[in-house]
């Protein structure tokens, strides 16, 4: 009775030992606990006993291993402890350098606090398993680690809402499986990477409202699975590549608000684009008159540009135009009547020198 006594207290101690998380990652989440302040929802309350598997707020374990794979906090989400305060979160404090000892961690997610500032741990690349990595809608500063591009398994990169100055850093291009890139509305500087056409997987770069400068590199064409590119709200300049009419997936280009100069490429009115923004530019020249019936724009706006000459008459052979703004330039001669012209306003057309017709007034035969 004894030897079983012993051997069943031995398989329970050895099954205690599987079940709770390593020693190493408990002291690493606690040391990570300690850097951050939440005063409001209370999140941090469940993490306290030996095993942070099991039920700590948003933390998740490999079922295999028990090394802690994911962390994942929202300060918007619809759980329950957020329903039951009535309230989004919001949380001070740093990303502490404890981090990186989650060796086996699968994902990052710190998003939408609102009051975490301090630097990315430049330590975080050194994370070999990691596949998201989302830090949006906080107050972190400092770069982008240099080295990031080690992170070959990343699929997410979301550091967008944040204070983050600095450069895009060369390596990102080594980046093989993003496909998910997101700096928006931060302060980074410089150009956009020359190589940046070796994220063969990414779907969608968002680059909006930073200080990039320099012209669109050639190699975003390369990108073929590229459905979404916002480089708006910069100060690029340049011309814009013909090739970004050629990609085969490309929906959005958002291009508004930069120093963009020289004439529209023609691809770009014939092609997969729906969604297409060059406003705010110093874009001159004619409006291609390519339009067909692969021209299908849910929005087309070309508005406070140098654009001269007329509406192209191939415009009406879309097959569809929802929003078009063609306001702020220098077109003359009339509006073409028929679609999508019948249901557009004023409103698109005013502030040009001469253009006359329905919406506006009459032309003087």
């Amino acid at each position: 009775m004894s030897t079983l006594f012993f051997i069943t207290a031995l398989l329970l101690s050895s099954t205690a030992t599987v079940i709770s998380c390593p020693p190493s990652d408990l002291a690493a989440l606690l040391s990570f606990k300690a850097a951050l302040h939440e005063p409001y929802l209370g999140i941090f309350n469940s993490w306290t006993g030996p095993d942070c598997c099991h039920n700590w707020y948003g933390v998740s374990c490999d079922p295999t291993t028990k090394r802690v794979a994911d962390i994942n906090l929202r300060g918007e989400s619809e759980d329950p402890v957020f329903e039951k305060a009535h309230r989004t979160g919001f949380m001070t404090g740093s990303i502490s350098h404890s981090i990186c000892r989650l060796n086996r961690l699968s994902s990052l997610t710190i998003a939408d606090w609102k009051g975490i500032s301090g630097n990315i741990p430049p330590c975080i690349t050194q994370l070999p398993f990691l596949r998201i990595l989302d830090l949006i809608g906080n107050q972190i500063s400092g770069e982008i680690p240099a080295d990031i591009g080690r992170l070959s398994r990343l699929t997410v990169l979301n550091f967008a809402d944040n204070k983050l100055t600095g450069t895009i850093p060369r390596s990102i291009a080594n980046l093989s499986s993003l496909m998910h890139l997101d700096i928006r509305n931060n302060r980074i500087a410089g150009t956009i990477p020359t190589n940046f056409g070796k994220l063969r997987m990414l779907s969608r770069a968002l680059l909006s409202r930073n200080r990039l400068t320099g012209s669109i590199p050639y190699s975003v064409s390369y990108i073929y699975r590229l459905s979404d590119l916002d480089l708006s709200f910069n100060e690029i300049s340049g011309t814009i590549p013909e090739s970004l009419g050629k990609m085969a997936v490309l929906a959005t280009l958002n291009l508004d608000a930069n120093r963009i100069s020289g004439q529209i490429p023609p691809t770009l009115m014939n092609s997969s684009i729906s969604i297409l923004n060059l406003s705010r530019n110093a874009v001159e020249g004619t409006i291609p008159d390519v339009f067909g019936p692969r021209s299908y724009f849910t929005a087309l706006d070309l508005s406070y540009n140098r654009l001269r000459g007329t509406i192209p008459k191939s415009i009406t052979a879309a097959t569809y135009i929802g929003h078009l703004d063609l306001s702020h330039n220098h077109l003359c001669g009339p509006i073409p009547m028929g679609s999508p012209f019948d249901h557009l306003e004023a409103s698109s057309f005013v502030y040009n020198d001469c253009l006359c017709g329905k919406p506006l007034r009459a032309c003087i035969k």
